[in-house]
């Protein structure tokens, strides 16, 4: 049985109320083809009795999987490269001048999926910057999924992930051979300090940050939720800091605190 329009309006408003993602009605092939395998792994005869069990209780262990399961996960290693060149030609010497008292710094990258984008900001940073060995380096890595946040500690990625986008050499500078995938190494993946974190919710406890990599998510929220979030992003942004968005995202019309930054190849986004 296909999915009923009840069962995806009820779905819709449990991503929504969880996660500010909204699902638009062209969605529910997706939420179907989902749930479907859900189902069969929870052991619901169908997707109509695993819907009819989550609405047994307001939240309970099994929503949780149910949310992870629509959130899009698609990442690679250098994703778009821009980012990346501006990080390594622009941002990141001009940081280090204007760091050189405190010797710190400090970059989130939110929403990071399987880890490939915050692992390629740290392989950037090791291999072109060696002075940063003796400064206090922060680097945050988030998502909400919990699932996503376990592959990304572990570092472990099959042939065709390392394939995409990451150079021959950081390969085999970088990883090692895990059975027949590769492992990114030790000392990289505890350079990074993962946490589960909402973007919907109050991140004022982040500390302010030199950077922040919010790429590929915004697209899935809509126009308050994304406001909040700017909302949200200024307070914990150093006032000379740079925030990264995807290419199909901007700040523009959404909160005017933020001016864009036009570099050679690309840009990004800093408070005015």
């Amino acid at each position: 049985m296909p999915i009923s329009v009840a069962e995806f309006d009820y779905i819709r408003k449990l991503v929504y109320d969880r996660t500010g993602v909204f699902l638009s009605e062209d969605k529910s092939y997706l939420v179907e083809s989902r749930l479907n395998v859900l189902a069969k792994e929870t052991g619901a005869n169908s997707v109509s009795g695993l819907v009819a069990q989550l609405k047994q209780k307001p939240f309970s262990p099994l929503h949780k999987p149910i949310v992870e399961a629509m959130m899009t996960n698609e990442t690679f290693f250098f994703r778009d490269v821009q980012p990346f060149e501006i990080l390594k030609t622009f941002i990141i010497p001009e940081l280090l001048k204007k760091r050189q008292g405190d010797r710190t710094l400090k970059i989130w990258c939110a929403a990071c999926s399987s880890g490939q984008e915050p692992y390629s900001i740290m392989m950037l940073l090791r291999e072109y910057f060696p002075q940063l060995a003796n400064w206090k380096v922060q680097l945050i890595a988030s998502d909400i999924s919990t699932a996503m946040l376990d592959r990304a500690t572990s570092g472990i990625y099959a042939q065709q992930e390392v394939n995409r986008g990451l150079p021959t050499a950081f390969l085999h500078k970088y990883f090692q051979h895990c059975g027949h995938k590769w492992q990114i190494k030790k000392e990289i993946r505890q350079s990074i300090e993962f946490r589960q974190i909402n973007l919907t919710e109050s991140f004022d406890f982040m500390s302010q940050m030199d950077i922040i990599f919010m790429r590929n998510v915004l697209i899935y929220f809509d126009i308050q939720t994304k406001k909040s979030i700017f909302a949200k992003v200024r307070r914990v942004l150093r006032p000379d800091g740079y925030l990264f968005l995807g290419g199909g995202e901007t700040t523009v019309n959404l909160d005017s605190a933020f001016e864009l930054v036009q570099f050679d190849k690309g840009v990004c986004y800093k408070l005015r």
